[in-house]
């Protein structure tokens, strides 16, 4: 994938989340209104309105296919295609796990959102969920339960989590790799 193909599919993209954000709202608007959700499901918390989320999606996700396709273009051709599907499949994995976890929690399985979310660092010590990609499939999934204010401060905070423990687990990974191949092996004696 060269950078002109890279621009068409993020003016795409951005577009469709564009579209599909204000579609949305104007179709709240219309209704019953556009909600507004309190932080942490508490009354004497902040109360933000989805109305943020017409201006923080179509940025986040300008931002976040930005930062891919600087990743991406700086690695030798012949890499990217391979890459670029690694990236997509992450994107709709983590789209996935947001739409499971927004799921479970309206339809009332709070006991299933209550593990899902914490298992996300599990996942980061095997996986890079801390990449944008991951990040940005988790927050357009639970946008449409809970605007785009609060998953992306959500998602933040997992990003920076499961960086921690990928980056704390490959350390020690390496340390314990590193020490155990300078020790002297006991023959038996």
């Amino acid at each position: 994938m060269n950078e002109k193909q890279f621009s068409v599919i993020k003016w795409y993209l951005v577009g469709f989340v564009t579209l599909t954000i204000w579609t949305m709202l104007i179709w709240q608007y219309l209704h019953a209104g556009v909600p507004s959700h309190f932080f942490l499901q508490r009354a004497d918390m902040p109360e933000i309105s989805n109305w943020w989320g017409g201006f923080l999606l179509p940025f986040f996700t300008w931002l976040v296919i930005v930062r891919v396709q600087n990743r991406l273009l700086k690695k030798p051709s012949e890499q990217r295609r391979l890459l670029c599907k690694q990236a997509l499949f992450s994107f709709f994995l983590a789209l996935c796990y947001g739409a499971m976890l927004s799921l479970s929690f309206v339809t009332g399985y709070t006991e299933i959102s209550a593990i899902l979310l914490p298992a996300i660092l599990f996942f980061a010590v095997l996986f890079r969920v801390y990449r944008e990609e991951f990040i940005l499939g988790f927050i357009l999934s639970m946008s449409i339960t809970f605007g785009a204010v609060l998953p992306t401060i959500f998602g933040a905070v997992i990003a920076l989590a499961s960086a921690i423990v990928y980056f704390f687990v490959q350390f020690m990974y390496l340390k314990i790799k590193a020490y155990t191949a300078t020790k002297p092996r006991d023959e038996g004696n």
